[in-house]
């Protein structure tokens, strides 16, 4: 069984745990109002009759002898040992959501450096095949016209940062210096040294039209024209 299905297991009884739970803290609740009802009742009538003993001089009033009696202090522990149940029942249904918490976030890292093997293994081999194919037969396929063509390449941007471990062999563009993915744009410079470049590092957002130039060249450009 794999991880997934294994969490999926753990998590499918938690719904039945906490409504046990719940349940069990409603009847509690239900039982510590039943008592406290009782008990308010009976502290009321003791009170009453303290007061009509002080009254008729039955009861000496000294409130170090004056005391509720030992069943309605009985009946205040009791709702004391209810409460404290139902504190106990809360903190263990707490507890197991945040254990499937804890574990969902293991899960989701789990998930995630299978899906970053996978982008890395898609990207050593589509990336480097596309790069190849396309760094110069793509840009020249206008060549008939004298321009150069702004190719796509079909791998996907990583999601992940972008510093990767890259494959010795595997060639690298841009100013980030970093392999292939994504929409890329070629400079129209033919000695441009970088040649192409991600969308991103360049702000751009679609295919230029017309001819491009990456700001290096732009730079050399005016440099030449300033002589």
């Amino acid at each position: 069984m794999g991880f997934l299905e294994d969490f999926q297991a753990s998590f499918e009884s938690l719904p039945a745990l906490l409504q046990r739970n719940y349940g069990l803290m409603r009847d509690l609740d239900k039982s510590l109002q039943g008592v406290q009802r009782q008990n308010e009742q009976r502290c009321e009538q003791e009170i009453g009759d303290i007061r009509r003993g002080i009254e008729s001089g039955n009861i000496t009033p000294d409130t170090s002898l004056i005391r509720f009696s030992d069943e309605a202090l009985d009946e205040q522990k009791h709702c004391i040992r209810i409460a404290d149940e139902k504190v106990a029942l809360a903190t263990q249904a707490y507890d197991m959501v945040d254990a499937h918490i804890q574990q969902l976030d293991q899960y989701m890292r789990k998930l995630e450096e299978l899906r970053q093997e996978r982008e890395l293994a898609t990207g050593a081999g589509v990336g480097t095949s596309n790069a190849d194919a396309s760094t110069r037969s793509g840009r020249v396929a206008e060549s008939s016209r004298g321009g150069r063509k702004k190719s796509r390449l079909a791998v996907e941007p990583p999601s992940v940062d972008l510093e990767l471990p890259v494959d010795p062999n595997e060639p690298t563009y841009c100013f980030c210096n970093q392999v292939s993915y994504g929409e890329m744009v070629a400079c129209d410079n033919p000695d441009c040294k970088i040649e192409w470049f991600h969308f991103g590092c360049v702000g751009l957002k679609e295919q230029p039209k017309g001819k491009w130039y990456c700001s290096n060249c732009v730079g050399m450009q005016k440099r030449r024209k300033g002589k």
